[in-house]
């Protein structure tokens, strides 16, 4: 595989890095997570505006820019190093590819190139919580139970036509309270013959209640979505759309763009790390020169460096996003673990970015994960404990030896 980035691709990266370490810090974040939208809006605009961020994967009749996964990846690899507060994934990865693969002509006319200016935000609103399952990374979505079951789970639809009913609840969705779109998952056609639909339900729709949560890690906001017979859209022309199999592709894609984010999230916590090591003395001498320290720390470079190469492998592979995402995370969990330690009791302290660091890494692997479920739902995936997996534990291989 040809892992060289074009000029364009440097520059994006290039640009953005330049960018946030102007307007970001250890003071910006607490600001931006303590404002009412848990970001920096005016940076948000600045984003979008001069860089084009929300837009990079929107095809240019909408007014992106006609690029691919790999520039939205390599730009959150930099939004992950800074540990950005912003509505960017949420918006660019989760929401906008739905709209462009399921929505009318009339939907991605309207919506998606509003969403590629950065004037509208969007949240994927799922019942249940599970975020992971509804994308297909850690089990299958096809039997829809992650929506929630029986005559009242989840969120139910009533209604006909162009404009039905919701009613029910959604927690833990990410950016959930302050978009200004948000795609619901809803039980829609009655019981017991129910299929999972996505719905549109702008901000300001009646009877939506949306509570920002308390969250482990501040720069990824959670709310709890309330509908009470709230009017909603159906996504897409007559709801017969395959949501399941939608969510699922834009999982994978976005897998591979939340395993760069956590690559950059740990490299960056490395980085600082090592610039600490080297300042910090202890009996007369740096302590990043005693060789137990400089072996924990080359582990650190080579975990980093892997996870690395399996998110530039699934930029361009989507298939291989839930796999690269797993060693991404584990990656990040590692690394940021480690720096706590290595910066001492000074780490464990709301003033050092070491614990955000942390706090990000733990946050997503609760979000997306865990580790050990991504890599058992690929493993399933590719066919590993199939007839073949097996046939080769009878032939005398230890067990597990086919899936490492």
């Amino acid at each position: 595989m040809d892992a060289a980035f074009t000029a364009e691709q440097h520059e994006i990266r290039r640009t953005l890095r330049d960018l946030l370490a102007r307007h970001t810090g250890p003071d910006a974040i607490p600001a931006a997570v303590g404002a009412a939208e848990g970001y920096d809006p005016a940076l948000w605009r600045r984003l979008a505006g001069d860089l084009g961020l929300p837009g990079l994967a929107l095809a240019e009749e909408y007014g992106g820019a006609g690029c691919t996964a790999t520039e939205l990846a390599l730009a959150c690899e930099e939004t992950g190093r800074a540990l950005l507060p912003s509505p960017l994934l949420a918006t660019a990865a989760l929401a906008a590819p739905l709209i462009a693969a399921l929505g009318t002509p009339d939907q991605r006319s309207a919506l998606l190139p509003r969403i590629a200016d950065g004037t509208l935000t969007a949240a994927l609103a799922l019942p249940g919580g599970s975020l992971a399952t509804a994308l297909g990374l850690t089990g299958d979505n096809l039997d829809g139970t992650w929506a929630g079951g029986g005559r009242a789970g989840g969120v139910q639809a009533h209604g006909e036509g162009g404009e039905q009913r919701l009613y029910g609840e959604a927690g833990r969705v990410l950016d959930g309270h302050s978009a200004g779109l948000l795609l619901v998952a809803a039980h829609a056609g009655g019981y017991p013959r129910s299929r999972t639909q996505l719905f549109l339900v702008p901000a300001g729709a009646a009877g939506l209640t949306r509570t920002r949560l308390t969250a482990l890690d501040e720069t990824r906001p959670l709310a709890r979505v309330e509908l009470r017979d709230t009017p909603a859209e159906p996504l897409g022309a007559d709801g017969t759309a395959d949501a399941a199999a939608a969510l699922a592709a834009v999982g994978r894609t976005a897998a591979a763009i939340l395993a760069s984010e956590a690559v950059g999230t740990a490299a960056s916590a490395l980085e600082r790390t090592v610039e600490y090591v080297k300042a910090r003395e202890q009996f007369g001498r740096a302590i990043g020169s005693f060789q137990a320290v400089k072996h924990r720390l080359a582990d650190l470079y080579v975990r980093v460096e892997a996870a690395r190469s399996a998110a530039y492998h699934a930029a361009r592979d989507p298939e291989a996003g839930p796999l690269a995402l797993a060693q991404a995370l584990e990656a990040a969990r590692i690394t940021t673990g480690e720096a706590v330690q290595l910066h001492g009791g000074i780490g464990f302290t709301w003033e050092h970015e070491a614990h955000r660091y942390l706090k990000r890494a733990a946050g997503d692997e609760l979000l997306f994960g865990p580790v050990h479920r991504l890599r058992d739902h690929a493993a399933h995936r590719a066919g590993l404990f199939g007839p073949a997996a097996t046939a080769s534990g009878a032939a005398g291989l230890p067990h597990g030896a086919g899936v490492r």
